[in-house]
């Protein structure tokens, strides 16, 4: 009966101790909640140190450091994760060096045309625009769809008359033209004239997910899709819960690859899903979807993530993505190769 007895309080102890553990693990995760975070990206797809010049690796890793700590100082001084996001994309659709605004590739009608969403953790609110022609920010003319519409999606005409009328910046066509983007429209046709595989880059997306203050979560995606596209094509971009979505109750995902398969996959939903209903971790709900669910059906990309306590994962599945993310009281870190 000692003996028993002896086990007995043995089990309860280490019972009591092991509780204990757990009520302090969790106490640490949310004592190590930064006040805010971000992450960024600016795409994913066949990047090696061979492929990318010295001084050319500089400038992307210049300017998404740039777009970080915009963002960043938003999130620092009280601002909205809405606001750190929608800024952050901004100054990316501005520079020619991404697939987004300035940068975006060509159609194969040899037409820049642009997609965008964005979502509200808080509220699951959220906006989009599709096959936008003349819109500086397709990022903003999203957001202003989700605040000032009815709806999530508004596409082509219909979505550029609805941004002029909320006074977002309408621009020329021409603005879009980079000689970049031009040639390698160009060297897609050749190479379909010569029913040569189809090498076009299905990636260079750019988005952003931000955790402010007030523990709201943000996403948003901006992209001018695949170069030579047709038939007036859309990708994951602006398909929430493809390649956009945020929720408080898990993380917030920006996606950046070949859309087709984001979209069957329902890729950023799935990664949420995973975390609510399946108890896995943002590092682990987002190794599988992207490392094991898109590799097996031989779909590429790779995805940032945040989830509700400010951890960081960015999973891809080919030879690089530029990306990077800041914590407060920290720097801004940028990376572009897998090594």
């Amino acid at each position: 009966m000692k003996i028993k007895a002896f086990y007995l309080l043995l089990i309860i102890s280490m019972s009591l101790y092991s509780c204990s553990n757990r009520q302090s693990d969790n106490e640490n995760v949310l004592g190590e909640r930064p006040e805010w975070a971000i992450v960024v990206h600016g795409g994913a797809g066949n990047i090696t140190h061979e492929s990318i010049p010295p001084e050319k690796e500089q400038e992307y890793m210049d300017k998404l450091k740039e777009a970080i700590v915009a963002g960043a100082n938003i999130l620092d001084n009280g601002g909205s994760s809405l606001d750190a996001v929608e800024t952050t994309i901004k100054i990316l659709e501005d520079c020619p060096l991404f697939n987004a605004g300035k940068g975006a590739v060509f159609s194969a009608d040899g037409v820049n045309e642009m997609d965008a969403s964005i979502m509200d953790g808080s509220n699951l609110n959220a906006g989009a625009v599709a096959s936008v022609t003349n819109i500086k920010h397709p990022i903003s003319a999203a957001r202003k769809v989700m605040e000032k519409s009815k709806h999530v999606m508004l596409v082509k005409e219909g979505a550029e008359i609805f941004a002029e009328e909320q006074g977002i910046e309408i621009v020329d066509p021409s603005y879009f033209y980079t000689e970049k983007r031009w040639h390698s429209l160009q060297k897609a046709k050749e190479r379909e004239a010569d029913k040569k595989d189809d090498k076009t880059k299905k990636s260079g997306t750019v988005g952003c997910v931000a955790l402010d203050k007030n523990e709201n979560l943000a996403a948003g995606t901006s992209t001018g899709g695949m170069t030579n596209k047709k038939y007036g094509r859309v990708g994951d971009s602006p398909v929430i819960g493809a390649g956009t979505y945020a929720n408080n109750k898990s993380c917030g995902i920006s996606a950046t690859g070949h859309g087709e398969y984001f979209i069957r996959n329902v890729v950023a939903y799935d990664i949420s899903a995973r975390m609510v209903y399946g108890g896995e971790t943002l590092e682990e709900a987002g190794n599988n979807v992207i490392n094991k669910v898109l590799k097996e059906q031989n779909g590429s990309g790779g995805i940032i993530a945040l989830d509700k306590n400010g951890n960081v994962s960015m999973p891809f599945n080919t030879t690089g993505m530029f990306r990077g993310w800041m914590k407060a009281g920290g720097e801004a870190e940028v990376l572009i190769f897998k090594d």
